[in-house]
């Protein structure tokens, strides 16, 4: 397969550059036009905060664009210095490129492994690329199968099971601790990425209220209109802490806020019953003494990273799995492909066996004519049949087997090497 990815990821490329070649909106369309018409190739690119790939694809075997041809695209799309990007961008083709693929799109090459997110930014790459007409048989062809692949590795493995992000394991303890949300009240104190990550997730439990509480009001109630709470000042800290079943403490206090001596005077106020505290500040908000495993239920950032970290080992083991998937899907696409792509070729040669059979089989009845019967005909008919299906079945088998890599050798593929056996000029696929 006349196949290539150029591009970069979170292995050999620092975060810094990666945030320049993000490919997304106008920029995205503005590449995928800028290929058209420079290179007049298939491609799809796929841009996450993590990697930006692009995958290039001929019918032929003209040659597809080049690290350097890809360089001076990206600068002209982005602005960014062509020679940085020379020694950056990589470059995988043919079947290494339809593996490679494959593993991003199962979240075998993530960050993350196992990651949910994957499979749906390449399936928007691909609907991209295909809304603004630069995909085309090969790619729609390879992507496809890539999706394929990703609902066996997720059905058929457990890479993808448990949470492995701090704000889902969060959601994961407060889900053990109630059985349903509708009358329970979070209280958020900090506004920073964390806590806005952790609510988002914790919204999804929908919650009756929502409290946001941040030394900066503007902050609180930034976060709380987002997600249909409401702010109130830092300095009624602990009102908020009577009313609330859900508290999620994400400050950069540099000592705890919420001590000991502090959680009973606000205990003694509470009318409610269990209350659950995540918190997942460094250095921590709440006195871890203030745990008793019955009307308060504290978990830290430590509590939450070791069941992250033990879903993520869990995980691991079965990666093998998922790497034979891969495996396997791979050479499948790949004889697939070369199948259809040889069909007419396969089509012509059967076509000049069949009329070489028929020529022989019809002389040698007509020389026999009158001492053969019907029975005879028949035997003599399938005999010959059987023999030209035997002579194919080789030639066929490995046309059809070829890999994109295997046909490039030498500069001459087994197609080229049929013409010449059987003598047939005219064969093409």
């Amino acid at each position: 397969m006349n196949l290539v990815m150029v591009g970069i990821n979170f292995r050999n490329t620092p975060v810094d550059v990666r945030e320049q070649l993000a490919l997304g909106g106008e920029k995205l369309t503005v590449a995928l036009e800028f290929i058209q018409r420079e290179f007049n190739c298939e491609s799809v690119i796929l841009s996450t905060c993590n990697r930006v790939e692009m995958y290039f694809a001929r019918l032929d075997g003209t040659p597809l664009p080049s690290v350097l041809d890809i360089s001076v695209l990206l600068s002209q799309v982005i602005k960014i210095d062509s020679g940085i990007l020379e020694t950056v961008l990589m470059a995988i083709c043919g079947q290494e490129a339809v593996r490679h693929l494959f593993r991003v799109v199962s979240s075998l090459d993530s960050l993350v492994l196992g990651e949910g997110q994957i499979a749906g930014q390449v399936k928007q790459a691909y609907e991209a690329a295909r809304v603004a007409g630069a995909s085309g048989p090969a790619l729609n062809s390879l992507f496809q199968w890539a999706r394929q692949v990703a609902r066996r590795v997720r059905t058929e493995t457990g890479l993808a099971h448990g949470h492995v992000s701090v704000s889902s394991v969060a959601v994961d303890y407060v889900r053990e601790v109630f059985d349903h949300f509708g009358d329970k009240t979070v209280a958020v104190l900090g506004a920073g990425k964390m806590a806005e990550l952790t609510l988002k997730q914790l919204a999804g439990l929908k919650p009756k209220r929502v409290i946001v509480t941040n030394r900066s009001l503007d902050r609180a109630e930034n976060l709380a209109k987002s997600h249909g709470g409401v702010a109130v000042p830092w300095a009624e800290l602990d009102s908020v802490l009577v009313k609330a079943d859900i508290v999620l403490s994400t400050t950069g206090a540099p000592e705890p806020i919420v001590t000991l001596e502090r959680w009973r005077g606000i205990s003694r106020m509470r009318k409610k019953g269990r209350c659950v505290v995540l918190d997942i500040a460094v250095p921590r908000d709440f006195d871890p003494a203030i745990h008793d495993g019955d009307s308060v239920c504290l978990f830290n950032i430590d509590d939450l990273n070791s069941v992250r970290n033990a879903t993520l080992d869990e995980r691991r083991s079965h990666a093998q799995s998922a790497e034979q998937i891969v495996e396997l899907e791979t050479g499948r696409f790949l004889r697939d492909w070369m199948r259809r792509k040889h069909g007419s070729a396969i089509a012509k040669l059967t076509r000049e066996f069949e009329a070489k059979r028929e020529n022989i089989v019809g002389k040698l009845m007509q020389k026999l004519n009158g001492r053969l019967t019907t029975e005879d005909k028949h035997y003599i008919e399938g005999a010959f049949r059987l023999l030209q299906n035997q002579y194919l079945h080789g030639p066929i088998a490995a046309l059809t087997e070829e890999s994109a890599d295997g046909a490039k050798q030498g500069g001459h593929t087994l197609l080229d090497a049929l013409r010449k056996i059987f003598r047939l000029p005219e064969l093409d696929s």
